[in-house]
């Protein structure tokens, strides 16, 4: 869930030790401190307190490093088990988390590392243990360290711990062991074995330092999505566990064996799909797997690029071309798609078309829920829609990765949907809703942004861009409640001077709606559309109509836009960023309203979904 929406849905008392932690930051003067200031300062007590979900949210975005480093100065305290309760709180699914669940989670954890713990403990006394020679001098040696940097307190009399200075060597020798997170945490805790804590003091120190809100209220905890992105930094984990299962899907299983083999994980009697999930439990970097675990070792660099190219286009069947000319450069570009991806918003296929997915696997797999939980350890009493699931950033291509390939096949043939090429791919294209895809797309639209209109599965050549914003426009209003009068338009409209859109109000009274899309950021042309707008008023008033607003739609302004558009007094004139008007929409949908208030429009110069969304909501 967004940050902004989480702070929507606690109260002020469950906001303050977040806002607490971001204070301090900000009187530290953060890099980013004059940005801050700004935002505070358009706020009229300038204190984060009195700041709208929004803005905190923005304020948040701004310190997120240093966010990250007050939350690693944690990890100092060897008692905090902070590396146990973050790598439960980025998994897919654990963003929003009854106390109860998260005390089973823990416990599960808990009960996990004593038992590889004491099967390492084993495997590293065992001479005649699976573990290579190579493997066990690696873990030996990390050990040994591990084991120096906590008990050599004891010789200056002072309690022991790792200070910051150790543990900054410590991860640097294991990367260079080429260690998993996985690996690195069994280690440790065979030095400091991990004692359980009560679940009320787990969740009060992970409030105390800003990672999780709690509301009493529903005894839900909550970690918004930016935190999430944080603290998988944090953790060396690149990408989200759902993106990681997509690429490792697209290697065969010698090669699955091979990362298997190299992080001591007994694969011999694991399906390909276990290994899988056995991989990404490990916390192995992705990065480390595509420049190195998957190639045998006399691999050359030109064939460990053509590899991971094929990976992109054959594997994940992505159209654009792998950018980057050395190795590392292609995988952070594969990283980078993955985070952007992460954090889009867009689902992929429309909303009703991801519900109608859920309904009908639910119907026609039986076994469909139970992998759902399982996979994204989802609570039983957890109930399946679009909208939780959406919540926890979970997307309708996340959901078809995890169901076995066999009955993905037989699901798709029972709904008469192809099955050559990417079956996950065929089947999503089989639920999506046109018109509510596009309307999801709309500020992409706007900003004639083909690349991304391709990538998530809209074809349109350019010159049908601005008749479909201007399409999309239409549908927006009418979803509102506003009759869009194609009869008036036509009547008001002559050869030279054409309005795209006129909302019939009635008793005559119209808003005239003019839409514009731009490749740049910021639409500036004032002096241009000014002249339509009155071109269109004064039309319309010699048809006998009184023109109570005009409205510009765009995906953006320019700030001399919105200055010249306040001076103008004779039109009557207000803004919309097609963003805006979206998430005016979404809101209205969640309203009683049947009819939207056009009076709400009337206000401002730039018209802000804030407050909108607060009107319509009450």
């Amino acid at each position: 869930m967004k940050l902004e929406k989480i702070l929507e849905n606690v109260n002020s008392l469950e906001k303050n030790p977040f806002l607490k932690v971001i204070d301090n930051i900000k009187s530290c003067n953060p890099k980013n401190n004059k940005e801050i200031d700004k935002i505070l300062s358009d706020n009229s007590s300038g204190d984060l307190k009195s700041v709208d979900s929004i803005n905190i949210a923005r304020v948040f975005n701004l310190v997120k490093n240093e966010f990250a480093e007050t939350v690693k100065a944690e990890f100092v305290n060897t008692s905090s088990q902070l590396d146990i309760l973050i790598d439960i709180l980025i998994r897919d699914g654990n963003g929003i988390l009854k106390q109860a669940w998260l005390s089973t989670l823990y416990e599960r954890e808990l009960t996990n590392i004593r038992n590889k713990t004491a099967a390492l403990t084993k495997q590293l006394s065992d001479e005649k243990s699976d573990l290579s020679i190579e493997r066990r001098r690696d873990y030996s040696i990390y050990k040994a360290c591990v084991e120096t940097a906590y008990v050599n307190d004891t010789e200056n009399n002072r309690e022991n711990k790792i200070s910051n200075d150790e543990l900054t060597i410590l991860l640097t020798l294991a990367r260079k062991l080429e260690l998993s997170q996985e690996e690195v945490k069994l280690i440790n805790y065979l030095i400091v074995p991990p004692v359980k804590l009560e679940i009320d003091s787990v969740i009060a120190s992970l409030k105390n330092i800003g990672v999780v809100f709690f509301s009493k209220k529903s005894n839900t905890v909550f970690v918004a999505d930016e935190v999430v992105t944080v603290l998988r930094k944090i953790r060396k984990k690149e990408i989200a566990d759902k993106h990681f299962r997509r690429v490792l899907k697209t290697f065969r299983e010698p090669q699955i064996n091979l990362i298997c083999r190299k992080h001591n994980i007994d694969f011999k009697e694991l399906t390909y799909d276990e290994k899988i999930k056995s991989i990404i439990t490990e916390g192995i970097s992705v990065s480390d797997i595509l420049a190195a675990e998957i190639h045998k070792e006399d691999t050359s660099l030109t064939d460990k690029k053509k590899v991971i190219n094929e990976v992109w286009e054959k594997g994940l069947r992505i159209d654009s071309p792998l950018r980057g000319s050395t190795v590392d450069e292609k995988i952070n570009h594969i990283i980078d798609y993955f985070n952007r991806l992460e954090r889009d918003d867009k689902v992929g296929i429309s909303v009703e078309g991801y519900e109608k997915l859920l309904l009908e696997l639910n119907e026609k797999m039986p076994v469909f829920k139970k992998y759902l939980y399982k996979e994204f350890e989802l609570h039983d009493d957890f109930v399946v829609n679009c909208s939780s699931l959406l919540d926890l950033n979970i997307k309708p291509r996340d959901i078809l990765d995890i169901i076995p390939t066999e009955e993905l096949k037989q699901f798709a043939a029972d709904n008469d949907i192809k099955q050559r090429g990417d079956l996950a791919l065929n089947i999503l294209d089989a639920y999506k809703d046109a018109e509510n895809l596009l309307i999801e797309n709309y500020e992409a639209i706007g900003f004639r942004d083909l690349a991304t209109l391709k990538e998530n599965g809209i074809m349109i050549k350019e010159s049908e861009i601005g008749l479909k914003f201007e399409d999309i426009t239409k549908t927006i209003f009418e979803k509102l409640g506003f009759f869009v009068d194609e009869d008036l338009k036509k009547t008001i409209n002559t050869a030279n001077s054409k309005c795209d859109i006129i909302l019939n109000l009635g008793n005559n009274d119209v808003i005239i709606v003019e839409c514009k899309t731009v490749k740049e950021s910021g639409y500036n042309k004032f002096s241009a559309v000014s002249r339509q707008i009155k071109s269109y008023i004064k039309q319309a008033q010699d048809e006998g109509l009184n023109v109570v607003k005009s409205l510009l739609v765009a995906p953006d302004f320019s700030d001399d836009f919105i200055n010249d558009c306040d001076l103008e007094f004779e039109i009557n004139l207000s803004l919309i960023t097609a963003s805006s008007l979206n998430k005016i929409l979404e809101g209205f949908k969640n309203s009683k309203l049947k009819q939207f208030p056009h009076q709400l429009l009337l206000k401002d110069v730039l018209i802000k979904e804030e407050r909108i969304l607060k009107a319509i909501s009450k």
